[in-house]
């Protein structure tokens, strides 16, 4: 009986142990997405531009991004999260951008980068294939 009850204890320890070591391991940061622009205007948001979905207030030339909310449920991005962005040719974007809007659910793998106001540069980027670090 003593050498049943602590092998169970060892078993018990453990997977208690392996379950604690795999629950810290770190997600894959880093992701294969579809890049756009938005700006903070009426006709591409709605009728406060300039608040975020967690109510964050844009201000023209800060490097935010938003996100479609895929990546929030399966690939661990989160609010407040600070993004690279790796264009195709391997470049990276300047600066590292904040996760600070979420996108409409019907968006999958995909990001949108702020352009502020400037309407003719989000044009201008277009839809690019890239990769986010994070």
């Amino acid at each position: 009986m003593f050498t049943v009850k602590r092998l169970l204890t060892v078993v018990f320890l453990t997977i208690s142990v392996v379950g604690t070591a795999s629950a810290g391991q770190k997600r894959p940061n880093s992701l294969h997405v579809t890049a756009t622009a938005y700006n903070s205007v009426p006709a591409q948001t709605d009728s406060t531009p300039d608040i975020a979905a967690w109510g964050d207030r844009l201000i023209p030339g800060m490097k935010a991004i938003a996100i479609s909310r895929d990546l929030l449920k399966k690939h661990g991005l989160s609010y407040g999260d600070r993004v690279k962005i790796k264009s195709h040719d391997g470049e990276y974007l300047d600066g590292e951008y904040i996760v600070l809007d979420k996108m409409n659910s019907r968006w999958r793998k995909k990001i949108d980068i702020y352009m502020g106001k400037d309407v003719r540069e989000a044009k201008r980027w277009g839809k690019r294939k890239v990769s986010i670090h994070w």
